[in-house]
């Protein structure tokens, strides 16, 4: 599940509204306006869809979920399970077996993170502007990145931003294994009110929960 925190919050935050001129733009123009805007934001909420696809397996799942961000504290909710952070702890509920992963968060460098993506797509990966597309009525970019380490899991990340709003509407990540995972986003808030217990877990509001910590 860890690994699939990582993507989603690389993935799924949202940008702001933005007017540029309609200039012929670069990739990493396009990236760079993308990650100036996410971090111009104090709390993100997104709703989303996500979809894994193997057709050689004939593998189809699909699921919904949340996931509120503040800096570096998040939560998600995804498939009955919880995954939430402080930045420095994390916890991980499953709700069908009442049970909760504590961990400390880890900096690893090579974790497909916002912060690794969205900062550093200009050092660790190649960036191509493939297509410019039409959509549901939206314009969008179509920009591929390919990590130049070959080391990573996955070998090929597809993001679509909307050419109007500068937001990632979706991603596709593409891994050695022949799965597919794409996220669609639904809906979403910037700037949303939040407390600080949205970013910590509460063991009392679970009543008879097994705690296993992984520290």
């Amino acid at each position: 599940m860890r690994i699939i925190t990582n993507i989603i919050l690389a993935a799924l935050i949202i940008i702001g509204q933005h007017t540029f001129a309609q200039a012929k733009k670069t990739s990493e123009e396009i990236l760079k306006q993308v990650s100036e805007k996410t971090k111009s934001f104090s709390t993100i909420k997104i709703s989303f869809t996500y979809n894994m696809d193997n057709p050689s397996a004939k593998v189809h799942e699909t699921e919904s979920g949340v996931l509120l961000v503040k800096g570096d504290q998040y939560k998600l909710e995804i498939a009955g399970q919880k995954v939430i952070s402080d930045g420095k702890t994390s916890w991980t509920y499953i709700s069908e077996a009442n049970e909760v992963q504590i961990n400390t968060v880890e900096n690893d460098e090579n974790a497909l993170t916002l912060t690794n993506l969205l900062s550093s797509y200009t050092e660790n990966y190649k960036s191509r502007l493939v297509n410019e597309i039409t959509k549901d009525g939206r314009a969008l970019f179509v920009i591929e990145l390919k990590p130049i380490a070959t080391d990573k899991s996955f070998t090929e990340v597809e993001l679509q931003i909307d050419k109007e709003l500068y937001r990632i509407a979706r991603i596709a990540i593409k891994d050695k294994s022949g799965n597919t995972f794409s996220y669609l986003v639904n809906k979403f808030e910037t700037n949303v009110a939040v407390k600080d217990t949205d970013f910590t877990f509460n063991a009392k509001d679970y009543p008879g929960v097994e705690v296993i910590d992984m520290r």
